[in-house]
């Protein structure tokens, strides 16, 4: 089934209204929730509608928040969300980080007391609309085992850098610091399919397929899948982003992050407040003069594209398959399976929204 972006655009934001989101931040919440599907990453698009809403009925998400600066220098910041969504927090916090670079050149905020926040190319890529360079990060569910472990400890913890060019599209690098991101096991098992070897353990630390291992015990692993294909590594930028996001701002970290599901306990006592993340800006000219940068910037670029292929394949920069797949939805429309238009329509019926 295929709907256009601004039906899924229009319906997520009557059912945030529907849950005491202002005007304001429903259109926002759903731009940033929809950019996902847009740009291919069905796993963080509308999908996630159903979680946020479990979470509001479980009086986990605050569908009213006062976001408040708590700590502040002339380039830093430490946001309180207020148990607000990250579809509205993050943004939030990349404005104010954007502000800051204009001032000072850059911009740092680190944020606490939040929720999950969609795709964190999402906010990264604000920074371009302001010719700057744009990073996000949040930290997550603790769904992954470090390197040799068996207990769960990191979330997928992704990391997105936005950095635009003169000519060029912009470069923009958006990654789970896992092997794989989680919703891709929960689009396997609506379409009952096995997951590749490498991409998960089950509850004794052995390989397995199977991708509702997860939920009996086992755990995703971190980018590189084991210490031979170099999983430390991957282990290693998962716990930096743990640490940027929850360690800086005062939010819950390692196996205290609560979970994205909201029927999962939290874990008590905790050790800070909500999720965490940390957006930043930079300003062109923070390094070398603004045009000449962007000017490099398209040589890297072009370069790269031109690299030699493997038989059959294309070298891409960061950033090009999702931009290549937005513009086609843009013009045909986003597909949805089937199983999850169901719940979709099921949210319809619960709050008397119009399904299209």
């Amino acid at each position: 089934m295929t709907f256009s972006s601004q039906q899924l655009l229009a319906f997520t934001k009557a059912i945030f209204v529907k849950i005491g989101f202002s005007e304001k931040d429903a259109t926002l919440a759903s731009k940033v929730l929809i950019s996902a599907d847009l740009r291919g990453v069905d796993s963080h698009g509308i999908a996630r509608l159903a979680g946020y809403i479990d979470l509001w009925k479980a009086k986990r998400l605050n569908p009213t928040p006062h976001l408040q600066v708590v700590h502040e220098t002339p380039s830093t910041a430490t946001l309180d969300g207020d148990a607000g969504v990250g579809l509205v927090v993050a943004p939030q916090a990349m404005t104010i980080a954007i502000e800051k670079a204009r001032q000072v050149g850059t911009g740092w905020v680190a944020v606490k007391n939040s929720n999950h926040f969609g795709i964190a190319g999402y906010h990264a890529m604000m920074a371009l609309e302001d010719d700057m360079i744009g990073i996000a990060m949040t930290n997550a569910s603790p769904i992954v085992a470090p390197t040799f472990a068996i207990d769960k400890m990191l979330g997928t913890n992704p990391i997105a850098v936005a950095i635009p060019a003169l000519e060029q599209p912009p470069f923009v690098a958006d990654f789970a610091t896992t092997t794989v991101a989680n919703g891709k096991f929960e689009i396997l098992e609506r379409q009952g399919k096995e997951a590749p070897l490498g991409w998960l353990q089950d509850e004794k630390g052995q390989p397995t397929s199977d991708p509702t291992a997860r939920k009996r015990g086992g755990a995703l692993l971190p980018l590189g899948s084991d210490r031979t294909h170099g999983s430390h590594k991957g282990y290693c930028l998962g716990a930096l982003v743990d640490i940027f996001t929850a360690v800086f701002s005062g939010a819950n970290y390692g196996p205290w992050v609560p979970p994205f599901v909201s029927y999962l306990p939290l874990v008590e006592p905790p050790v800070g407040e909500g999720i965490g993340h940390f957006l930043g800006a930079i300003r062109l000219d923070a390094f070398r003069p603004a045009e000449e940068l962007k000017k490099h910037m398209d040589q890297w670029i072009t370069r790269f594209r031109q690299a030699k292929a493997t038989e059959g394949q294309q070298v891409l920069v960061p950033g090009d398959p999702e931009r290549a797949t937005e513009a086609i939805r843009r013009e045909e429309g986003i597909p949805l399976m089937e199983s999850v238009v169901e719940k979709l329509q099921l949210l319809a019926q619960e709050f008397k929204v119009s399904w299209p």
